[in-house]
């Protein structure tokens, strides 16, 4: 599905931003052994030297609020219209987590509902965002990703321990200009149901609560790594190509792009198969691994940190997850300090 800005509705505007890591690292030497590897194999096939876990008592909410708390103080004020959190692990099934991180930010009242498309939730929350401001159902949107990914992953399997950490990232839409910095759009969003069991965490949900037998369906999450790898590359690489020619730049004129950081090999594969030079490719997973839907805004706030993300740079956002889900969207990166 493609979702072409509408020139006579408000536009989704990007005005603030913020993030949240656990303060607990854990380098790659604490979990090689166990996993039968070393440092360099973990991040020769990942792109991984360390990861950051919740602490005893945190889980996704309490690392949401953080994020959001940034990202309201990054836009100057902490009001908000409506709250989505892009997420793959609540801290309940029941109820959702968006109307608690409302409450706690000051924001009772307001619209707030969880959204989950796994790791590309933050981009289909971008994009249900955008909606709400085209249809005047908000002026301002608090768009958040987070998830524990500690909480569904086995520490004994090296396919999945290795790979994923924990963290929030958060940023405020507005209504806006669709020809102003920040203005996000046109949006790319799609789907492979077919895939459904190439990465997927079967404990816990309805069929297998129903349909007990006296082998437990595995908590953790299960993921067919290198099927994963080849849909995340075909998928992700259409994507960032309609996306750009959508918006009318084409590749060549795209400056940066950023995408969910799944895997550093990912990264480099797209680089080579949409001939974007290395250099245009915003990259974090060295340091946080693989947080689901805290990727995206993760990485747009260390880039704008670090200086390779600075205003008036043309940018592409993909993401692929589980599902199979895959989306992007464009945007000219506007003048944003990052909440502290």
């Amino acid at each position: 599905m493609t979702a072409a800005r509408n020139a006579g509705a408000p536009a989704a505007v990007l005005c603030g931003l913020g993030t949240w890591l656990p303060s607990t690292v854990v380098p790659n030497d604490a979990i090689a052994e166990r996993l039968g590897v070393t440092d360099d194999w973990i991040h020769r096939r990942t792109g991984v030297r360390g990861r950051h876990r919740v602490d005893p008592g945190e889980a996704t909410v309490a690392m949401a609020v953080e994020a959001g708390t940034r990202a309201l103080k990054s836009q100057g004020h902490g009001q908000a219209d409506a709250v989505l959190l892009a997420t793959a692990t609540p801290d309940r099934l029941i109820p959702s987590c968006a109307p608690e991180i409302a409450s706690r930010l000051g924001l009772t009242g307001v619209a707030a509902l969880d959204l989950n498309a796994a790791c590309s939730g933050f981009v289909y929350a971008l994009s249900v965002a955008a909606g709400q401001i085209a249809t005047g159902t908000a002026e301002r949107v608090l768009v958040i990703g987070a998830d524990t990914m500690s909480s569904v992953v086995d520490p004994e399997d090296r396919t999945t321990a290795a790979i994923f950490g924990d963290g929030a990232g958060a940023v405020v839409l507005r209504a806006g200009h669709a020809d102003e910095p920040g203005a996000l759009g046109p949006f790319v969003l799609g789907s492979d149901g077919t895939g459904a069991d190439l990465l997927a965490t079967e404990g816990g949900g309805s069929r297998t609560r129903h349909g007990r037998t006296d082998e437990e369906p595995r908590p953790y999450l299960q993921m067919e790594g290198r099927q994963v790898f080849r849909h995340a590359v075909d998928r992700m690489g259409g994507a960032i190509r309609e996306a750009a020619d959508r918006r009318g730049w084409g590749l060549p004129a795209v400056d940066r792009v950023a995408i969910h950081q799944a895997n550093a090999r990912i990264a480099q594969a797209l680089s080579t198969s949409l001939a974007v030079p290395g250099d245009r490719w915003l990259s974090n997973i060295e340091h946080v691994a693989n947080t689901s839907s805290a990727s995206v805004p993760l990485l747009l706030d260390h880039s704008v940190r670090n200086g390779s993300l600075a205003p008036g740079r043309s940018l592409v956002i993909a993401a692929f997850g589980a599902g199979l889900t895959w989306g992007a969207t464009t945007v000219v990166w506007p003048e944003l300090t990052p909440g502290e």
